[in-house]
């Protein structure tokens, strides 16, 4: 796992950009949490509850890109990149699966799955960011949280 040499400029309003490639293992999942947690820290003041959701969504859409788009399969990596912006941050997430259809993942409040194990890290996602988005094929996952 490496960072890629981040890009940043002279001028404070302009983003830094950084990129990290983790493998696919879930044991790697708080490493990567912690490396971009860092980076965005670097480029400005992170408050605690912004910390929170920064950890949380990077955790459930790394965790869910090891284990349902790369399907733990150890020659595969994701990509991890973030967009540090004095008003949000952008994070995304991609793994090398075929991807899925995010309007197909059922609602985990529904009756259907009360009982169920898994599911919940994309509602998560969704309610902890102020956007997400999705690549046509579904491997990639574009996430904003705001800085405030």
């Amino acid at each position: 796992m490496g960072f890629a040499v981040p890009s940043r400029s002279d001028q404070p309003e302009r983003p830094a950009r950084f990129q990290l490639i983790v493998p696919t293992d879930l044991g790697q999942v708080g490493a990567a949490v912690d490396a971009v947690l860092e980076s965005c820290t670097a480029c400005s003041e992170v408050s605690g509850a912004m910390r929170f959701r920064l950890c949380t969504v990077v955790a459930e859409a790394v965790a869910n890109a090891i284990a349902y788009g790369n399907r733990n399969d150890p020659s595969r990596h994701v990509m991890i990149e973030v967009d540090c912006r004095p008003d949000e941050v952008l994070i995304g997430v991609t793994d090398q699966g075929d991807g899925f259809d995010p309007a197909a993942v059922p609602d985990p409040l529904g009756p259907e799955c009360q009982d169920a194990t898994c599911g919940r890290g994309l509602f998560m996602i969704r309610h902890l960011t102020s956007q997400v988005v999705f690549n046509a094929r579904g491997n990639t996952i574009w996430m904003t949280l705001p800085r405030r």
